[in-house]
């Protein structure tokens, strides 16, 4: 897309948005929340009170409730298997979950990694 016609249709879409803006401007729902807004921040003002303050006085409990969104549950992870290595050189076995075991590292280190790999039990 050309950059001309790129600024023509960013245009358009402000344009839009400017028309829309001045519908709500006129809105007298809008023009009613606007004065509470300000009449209740006023109000605030006057006592000493924060917004916050308030929901603690008119819901004690919601200071308490973890939004449901705002704190994901933690995603568990899928435990690993259990791998059985069978040394055919001598018939040791070993059971792990990981490749940190030290009779494993040493297998390792003596055949070579692909080679102990391939004793691996299925």
């Amino acid at each position: 897309m050309s950059r001309l016609a790129e600024f023509r249709q960013l245009e358009q879409k402000l344009a839009a948005q400017l028309a829309e803006l001045e519908v709500m401007k006129g809105s007298s729902e809008l023009k009613a929340e606007i004065e509470f807004e300000t009449k209740l921040r006023a109000l605030l003002e006057k006592y000493g009170f924060s917004l916050r303050e308030i929901i603690n006085i008119l819901d004690p409990q919601a200071g308490r409730r973890a939004p449901a969104a705002a704190a994901p549950q933690k995603a568990t992870r899928k435990a690993r298997e259990v791998k059985v290595y069978k040394n055919p050189h001598n018939g040791e076995l070993i059971e792990t979950k990981g490749g940190n075991h030290k009779l494993l590292k040493q297998w390792k280190a003596e055949y070579g990694a692909e080679e102990v790999e391939s004793w691996l039990g299925k």
